[in-house]
């Protein structure tokens, strides 16, 4: 695959979930038995360009993991998807990003992340890359590694006319403002715009007023995901916002839904740039409404076979 035909480039992090299910969350100093135990693939940016290559995206990955048994899985688990891996760096500086999870049985989590390998992508694993940033349809990133590499990553591109996604998650009360101007589409959920925004954002309403505030600011459009209530888009040129509904559906587990809409995102406006943001928010809608059907992260991530064909 040459470097100059990626449809979907990402930029971001991976980590290893190493995920413990028990009855409850054990308290200090206290040892529990779970009942069971798995290794899952995650980090923001690896799901969001799993998703994308799963739809039939050409992605490439920029990111950095540890010279380790994890980060040699997960450049595995790339190729598996049909990732190009020849910019994921391995490092012997740092350990592959991880988040040990514990759940309980009422579904509930606490999760300790160390992001380790991650912290370490920076301007010059960006200029190595370059050439296939600068030739991408889309650009991907979030805020799971470097804010400062994010935010070069996203100038790159723009230069270079390259469609930008920016997805502020985990979300930082104290974003630079540049990271808006350089967002072709800001996307971003209800406790993310709530952050950034200072505005509560419980509903449709709330969500429009919030998704003003952002524009404002210099985004070319704004997308606030709602979970089940679908999501709002508003577009610079636009003065009327649209509520996009969701599919209603009983959701088996939720992890890794956001990053489902997002790389589904990035599917769209690769594939179909001219069709309209909020048709794109509808369809990324729907394919996280299928992967909320199953357990896991990206394992309950859809491949274009299992998905509707009205969809494509």
């Amino acid at each position: 695959m040459t470097e100059e035909a990626f449809d979907v480039v990402v930029v971001g992090s991976c980590m290893t979930d190493l995920v413990s299910q028990a009855p409850r969350l054990p308290k200090a100093g206290e040892t529990i038995h779970g009942h069971k135990f798995f290794i899952g693939f995650g980090g923001k940016g690896a799901n969001q360009c799993i998703q994308a290559a799963r739809l039939g995206a050409k992605t490439a990955m920029v990111c950095k993991v540890g010279k380790d048994f994890f980060g040699d899985n997960y450049i595995q688990n790339f190729k598996d998807n049909g990732v190009y891996t020849d910019f994921v760096g391995q490092t012997s500086d740092s350990a592959t990003g991880a988040a040990s999870i514990i759940v309980n049985s009422a579904g509930e989590n606490a999760i300790v992340i160390v992001a380790g390998a991650n912290m370490l992508l920076g301007i010059e694993e960006l200029h190595k890359a370059l050439s296939a940033i600068s030739h991408a349809k889309v650009l991907v990133c979030q805020l799971e590694i470097s804010p400062q590499t994010s935010l070069d990553a996203l100038r790159m591109a723009r230069e270079n006319k390259v469609k930008t996604v920016f997805n502020p998650a985990p979300a930082v009360p104290d974003l630079d403002p540049d990271f808006y101007r350089v967002s072709d589409v800001f996307c971003c959920n209800e406790s993310e715009a709530e952050l950034l925004t200072g505005f509560s954002v419980a509903n449709v309403e709330e969500a429009h007023r919030a998704g003003q505030e952002l524009l404002k600011r210099g985004c070319g459009s704004v997308i606030v995901t709602l979970g089940p209530q679908g999501c709002m888009v508003l577009k610079a040129q636009e003065s009327t916002p649209k509520h996009v509904p969701a599919t209603a559906v009983t959701a088996v587990d939720t992890t890794g839904a956001g990053d489902s809409f997002i790389g589904a995102l990035a599917f769209y406006m690769a594939h179909y740039p001219t069709m309209p943001l909020e048709e794109m928010a509808c369809r990324a809608n729907q394919v996280a409404a299928v992967s909320v059907q199953a357990a896991g992260t990206q394992t309950s991530y859809p491949f274009k076979k299992d998905l509707p064909v009205k969809l494509f």
